[in-house]
């Protein structure tokens, strides 16, 4: 058994350790469906979800790491089950393009693009 942020950062999807843990704090990271603490033992057999790049990855634990290995090792230690990433045109396209030369957003402009990212609650 290896603490989820111990292992996220093992396997080498988070770079420090410090920012696994804050991440997997921030409920970016769950295990089994469950939104997980730094301290949630993973086991092999395990879904973990990371939630990075506007989109969330999911992985099956095979082998618990503690230790920060190398990309060809880290790779055997999971199962990425993710489905593929959106297409850029279509992630990017629907928050809608400013043209070139339009000057600084508007606050009424900023509120229209948050709401259309689902970044803001208003």
């Amino acid at each position: 058994m290896t603490r989820v942020d111990q292992w996220v950062w093992a396997v080498r999807l988070y770079k420090t350790r410090s920012v696994a843990a804050a991440a997997v704090k921030a409920g970016h990271v769950r295990v089994n469906g469950e939104r997980a603490k730094p301290a949630t033992k993973v086991v092999p057999g395990d879904e973990v979800r990371v939630r990075a790049e506007g989109y969330e990855k999911v992985f099956e634990v095979v082998q618990p790491l503690t230790k920060r290995v190398g990309a060809p090792v880290a790779a055997q230690a999971y199962v990425d089950n993710s489905p593929p990433p959106p297409p850029k045109d279509e992630f990017f396209g629907a928050f809608g393009t400013r043209e070139r030369g339009a000057g600084r957003p508007t606050k009424r402009d900023r509120r229209e693009m948050d709401r259309l990212r689902g970044a803001r609650q208003d």
